[in-house]
This record gives structure tokens, sequence and C-alpha cells, in this order.
């Protein structure tokens, strides 16, 4: 087995030697002796056969290849920083990994600006987030998949705290006869095809937002609902958040005059077992419901 020559010590001198400009400087914010410096750097360039400093007036620089080991040993002494401060998190009881279920109608900037604001304070914790429609959300739930779930359904027995309230609009290309019709009701939309999104629970329901039209293409994302859309197909109910911009830009039309026109969605933040939440997940939901489009209330 491969033993190392070099020890971290003396990369993290390197370091504070390159990043304080010298020895003296690197001395007093390393509370050592500048001799001890000196000696754990000549020592590193022994060990290792390359030179990596070359002092040049009263300065100390890398060598070309002085730069490509520091840039190595920062990424190696950062790994180590992590692997202790892990440890040091566990031991506190901070989770190593949060998993959230998200309905994919929430609005993916307050998701975003939750994670933004959780990344400084997150000590490593790795975080999965997993797309879900509907009773895909409830199945996360009920069968404890996650430590969060952002849902549009209340399980029996659940509680759950508004994040937001999701419109659903009607939309189609403005090509499309529909965007050029004064009125459309329920029987019109019956003759057209319907682009629907799949509902991802186990015992998932496939009449969930059909409109009964004659034609039905199911998706398992906006994304590719929106792309049919932009090809002059059919016509789907898809998030305002979702939906706004291709609208601003003319790639879309709301069917405003669509007696079926708007609903609102309400998406509660749920956990799913409150007893066994951890700090880091406590923390994240925090950040949740401050970043929410609904306010910055504690959860009940």
């Amino acid at each position: 087995m491969y033993r190392p020559h070099t020890t971290l010590e003396q990369w993290r001198i390197l370091q504070a030697v390159v990043d304080h400009g010298g020895y003296a400087h690197a001395a007093a914010a390393l509370n050592k002796s500048q001799s001890s410096l000196n000696h754990a750097v000549a020592k590193l360039q022994q060990l290792l056969g390359v030179p990596l400093l070359e002092v040049k007036g009263r300065k100390a620089q890398l060598t070309p290849q002085g730069r490509v080991m520091l840039r190595r040993s920062r990424a190696l002494t950062q790994q180590i920083e992590q692997l202790e401060m892990l440890a040091i998190n566990l031991e506190q009881g901070w989770e190593p990994e949060i998993v959230i279920s998200k309905e994919i109608l929430y609005p993916t900037e307050a998701l975003h600006c939750a994670l933004r604001q959780f990344y400084p304070e997150s000590r490593g914790t790795r975080i999965t987030i997993i797309e879900n429609v509907l009773s895909g959300t409830s199945d996360a739930i009920t069968e404890r998949r996650c430590d969060l779930a952002i849902s549009a359904r209340l399980p029996a027995g659940y509680r759950g705290h508004p994040l937001a309230l999701c419109r659903m609009l009607l939309v189609c290309h403005p090509d499309h006869a529909l965007a050029h019709e004064h009125t459309i009701d329920e029987a019109r939309l019956i003759q057209e095809l319907q682009l629907v999104i799949k509902d991802t629970g186990s015992e998932a329901d496939k009449e969930l937002g059909w409109l009964k039209a004659e034609q039905r293409w199911t998706f398992s994302n906006f994304h590719d609902a929106i792309a049919m859309l932009k090809q002059g197909l059919g016509f789907c109910r898809i998030p305002e958040a979702i939906a706004q911009p291709h609208i601003d830009q003319a790639h879309l039309v709301h069917l405003r005059q669509a007696k079926l026109n708007t609903s609102l969605l309400p998406l509660s933040l749920v956990i799913p077992d409150p007893d066994q939440l951890g700090p880091a997940a406590q923390r994240f939901a925090q950040l949740l419901i401050a970043s929410a489009p609904l306010g910055s209330a504690e959860p009940g």
C-alpha cells in the first residue's frame, strides 16, 4: 500500500507562504517561527524532488511546477477539512443528506433562493431533490421517502405549511385555432389535442387534469409539453410561473377567453416525520418558508 511521503501540514504551510506573500507574514499568521516554515517547505521540496518556490528579492514566488502542485494541494486540504467537518456534524446530529420531494408545479426560483441561502450553512450536507406530480408527492410523504415535501395535496393525517398558490393557465401556440376564437367552452376543447403532465403516483389518477379532449398526449414534465406547444400542437394547462416567460416572448398565448381558464392549486410544505427531522432539514425548512411566495411565518 502506498504511503505518502509528505504531510498535510507541509502543504498548508506552502499555501500560507504563497497566500501571505512570504515566510515572515506566513509565520505571523500561523503563529510559528519563520525558520520552521523555511524548514517545512525545504523538506517538502526535497521529498518531492521538485522545486516549488524560488526567492526573488525578498519575496517567495511559485515555480511553474509549484503552481500546479499548489492548485492540487488546495483541493486536497479542502477535502480533508470537509471530511473532518462531516465527522463533527455527524457527532452533533447534523445529517449528511436531505431528501426533498418537490411538486413539479412549485416555482423554481423560490426553491433556488432557499438553496442559495442554505449553501453557506450546509456543512457539506448533500441535497437530493426529486420532482413528483400530485399523488407522486403524496406517496413520497406517506411512504416516508423524503425528509421534506412540497406538495399540492395533503394526505390524510398530515399537516402542511402554505408556501404558494399556483395559478394554472390554459395556453397554446399563437397560430393554433383556439387562439383566434372569441369564446371557448369545454365542448370546443374536446375537439382539440390536449397535452397532459403525468401523475407520478403508484396509483395515479389518469383522468386528473384531463378536460375530456378526444386526443391526449401525456408527458412527464412541462419542458417537453411546451416544446410541443411551440410546434403548434394542442393546448395545455401550465403553471403561470413557467408559462409567463413564453407568453411574454409571444411563443405561447394565454387563452383568456376559455370558460375553463384558470385554477389555483395550493402548495404546502409537509414534514412526513417531524420527530425524526434533523437540524439540517429543520434549517432548510425554515429557509423554504422564508423564500416562499406566501411569506415567512414559522411552520405550525
